[in-house]
């Protein structure tokens, strides 16, 4: 089925902050364009296929390097016995190839050696086993001091290597940060975890009132009594539940915090500091906001075809991939520095999905130009080689199994990195663009909340990430440039003229207040359903439901209903009705508040549901259901948007892109459907036809 979008192109050029954080960006990733780079582990071929493979990249186009995140025991094979001449080879010979150097920690894989002499570095899972030295990684237990002695010393050990190289471009600390048991029972962690909630709450009758210890006896005479909850063995305090999840968090920053701190100390300054954050709504107890202190800037990894991720869910779905996951974990990492690259981007097929298909044929170079248009400022593919042994056999690289022919995804990723190459003249990074101005958008980000609503969703069908995605999706059907904040970030009218805030289930009253500030600024604010309706401690307000909120949205909140799946409930919004199901708040809208959808079904008929005021130079809208078909809260943002922005909306398909980066725009598709791309006659089109076939790219430029 062909759907014609209209793009309304004419004017828009997305806008290319200029800012501190972007002139200190320049001194390290090139002006314009993106560098395109490599994983190779040179450690997993003979020493006489290096030089080879080497030269090969860089006649592929291929300008850096990714080395030794997963190499601990080639480093250090006995204890305190370092071998860097091998390592040292492979730099010599991207050097003389022209390849910049990534430069990893090889925290992630604890070496045999180590694990033996000292089995409590290891985590511990659920069930109290002790992870094994069994061939898997990330398996520390990171709040083990033992552990941190080993890691510190081999980061100083590289740090004195290479900080002072100029042939290493970069740091990368470890790999996709997480706990391989994704929470660890340790003692270590347990020890940890009581020195966590001490600092803060400082005294025990702070901590029994936060938790509610007054239920089922849930009190605590000494901070030595504290146990890590364990949902496997009985039933858990939900609040202490969270703080041993937000303790997980900060622990695994912590991680990544004294590493970079201690490279800093050894590298030069044009050296700059990462780590590739990966799979957000999977590691919801990782948090890059963390690190914002000690690195430069987040890196992120994504895999498209995995079929674990959201996708369009038609036929071509496990080919094509999630489009929107791309973007959003670019948006994501890119927020907490203003700007970001991707680590890992898959050249064909993997082997760790629930199913693991042949990319659609044009699917990879698709991925390559979404992800430059997106703006990450370097694109790196794992990986060169597929391994011929270990875990990752059936991951596919740039080269075929015999090392020297090229795959067929490694050619699409080839063409792509060839193709961005050849239009780099074309690019301009000063475009600006009053559209993106106009319609950018803060996205309030709270992994405390997401984590309690997901501990306690009060529905079986409640999504927390899934909520976000619903906002987040169609944000981008609209072609708004999306930053996500925190609480403790400072934002304005001026830099994001709206702002959503999902489901905020625990606020404060100075965050409250703060929202307020915005709107009476002139910010348009949209809040969904849930806000408001715990205090900062997780307990539900000793007032009525969700009253702190009240004066913010202009309108009392009555009740919140939940409905089975097989009959839901009906919302009647623009003369269109919308199912519900899982959460639709009522509503008693107060003084000039006016309503835009109400139920229209149910013993509460004609209740509102949605409703819309003025305050201050700005406005509040109240989403107070979550649609089934998630198409509801894009009806409503259309409205918002559109009444504001003097421009035409943009208006694409789900999982159809259309972004613009430096003066080149990039339309990208991965729905199964053939798409209609309305541009402008006297443009200057690059590569592809208006007419986007499935996972086919069109790149062109405006007159």
């Amino acid at each position: 089925m062909q759907k014609k979008l209209s793009l309304v192109l004419l004017l828009f050029c997305f806008f290319h902050a200029t800012s501190p954080v972007a002139a200190q960006k320049k001194a390290s990733f090139q002006s314009a364009g993106t560098e395109i780079g490599v994983y190779y582990y040179p450690e997993h071929w003979p020493e006489d296929q290096w030089e080879r493979d080497i030269k090969r990249m860089a006649e592929l186009g291929f300008e850096f390097i990714h080395l030794a995140e997963f190499a601990w025991s080639q480093l250090e094979p006995v204890e305190g016995q370092y071998e860097f001449d091998w390592l040292d080879k492979v730099v010599d010979l991207a050097a003389e190839n022209q390849l910049k150097v990534i430069m990893c920690t090889p925290s992630p894989c604890v070496p045999a050696w180590l694990s033996t002499k000292h089995p409590e570095v290891l985590s511990v899972d659920k069930q109290g086993r002790r992870v094994h030295h069994n061939g898997s990684r990330l398996t520390a237990s990171l709040a083990n001091p033992i552990y941190q002695w080993y890691v510190e010393r081999m980061v100083r050990k590289l740090g004195e290597k290479y900080g002072q190289d100029d042939r290493i471009w970069g740091w990368q600390i470890g790999n996709e940060p997480h706990i391989q048991t994704v929470y660890d029972y340790s003692p270590s962690a347990e020890k940890a975890f009581r020195k966590y909630v001490k600092e803060k709450y400082q005294t025990l009758d702070a901590l029994n009132h936060a938790w509610g210890g007054a239920f089922w006896s849930y009190e605590f005479s000494a901070f030595e009594e504290i146990k890590i909850p364990n949902e496997t063995i009985t039933g858990t305090n939900p609040h202490a539940l969270l703080d041993f999840q937000l303790y997980t968090a900060q622990e695994i920053a912590n991680d990544i915090n004294q590493q970079a701190d201690l490279l800093r100390k050894h590298t030069l300054s044009g050296q700059w500091i990462t780590t590739n954050y990966a799979y957000f709504k999977f590691l919801p107890n990782v948090d890059p906001f963390l690190t914002r202190s000690s690195l430069d800037f987040s890196a992120h990894t994504m895999y498209l075809t995995s079929n674990f991720l959201n996708t369009s869910g038609d036929e071509l779905a496990h080919r094509l991939g999630s489009g929107m996951e791309l973007s959003f974990s670019k948006e994501l990492a890119a927020s907490t520095h203003g700007y970001t690259g991707i680590m890992e981007l898959q050249p064909g097929q993997i082997n760790w999905g629930s199913l693991n298909a042949i990319p659609l044929p044009g699917a990879v170079r698709m991925w390559v130009w979404h992800a430059f248009g997106l703006g990450d400022e370097f694109i790196c593919t794992y990986r060169f080689r597929q391994p011929l042994y270990g875990s990752e056999q059936y991951h596919h690289g740039i080269m075929m199994t015999d090392g020297v022919t090229v795959n067929r995804g490694g050619e699409e990723f080839v063409q792509a990195l060839q193709e961005i190459e050849g239009i780099k003249g074309e690019l301009d990074v000063n475009a600006t663009s009053e559209y993106i101005q106009q319609s950018k958008t803060a996205f309030l980000m709270s992994y405390q909340n997401i984590l309690d609503m997901e501990n306690y969703k009060h529905h079986e069908d409640w999504d927390s990430w899934q909520h976000i995605y619903t906002y987040y999706t169609a944000l981008k059907r609209m072609g708004v440039q999306v930053d996500f904040v925190q609480e403790d970030m400072e934002w304005s009218v001026a830099e994001h003229p709206f702002m959503v805030v999902p489901a905020y289930q625990i606020i404060s009253q100075a965050m409250i207040a703060k929202l307020q500030q915005y709107v009476a600024e002139g910010g348009q604010l949209v809040i969904s359903t849930r806000t408001g309706l715990k205090d900062p401690n997780g307990h539900l307000w000793e007032m009525k439901v969700q009253e702190p909120i009240w004066d913010l949205i202009g309108g009392e909140i009555q009740v919140y209903d939940h409905l089975p799946a097989a009959y839901p409930g009906k919302i009647s919004f623009e003369d269109t009705t919308y199912p519900w199901h899982s959460w639709g708040t009522l509503l008693s809208p107060q003084g000039d508040t006016k309503t835009w959808a109400s139920f229209s079904d149910q013993f509460y008929k004609d209740t509102p549901a949605i409703t819309h005021k003025t305050q201050g130079k700005g406005s509040v809208t109240y989403i107070g259901a979550w649609s089934d078909n998630w198409d509801l809260e894009y009806q409503v943002l259309r409205k918002l948007y559109g009444q504001k922005l003097s421009f035409p909306l943009l208006d694409l398909p789900p999982y159809v892109f259309a972004t613009f980066r430096e003066g080149i725009w990039v339309a990208v598709n991965y729905t199964a459907q053939k798409q209609v791309i309305d541009i402008k006659k006297d443009s200057k089109l690059f590569f592809g036809s208006k007419e986007l076939q499935p996972g086919q790219v069109v790149v062109w430029k405006e007159k």
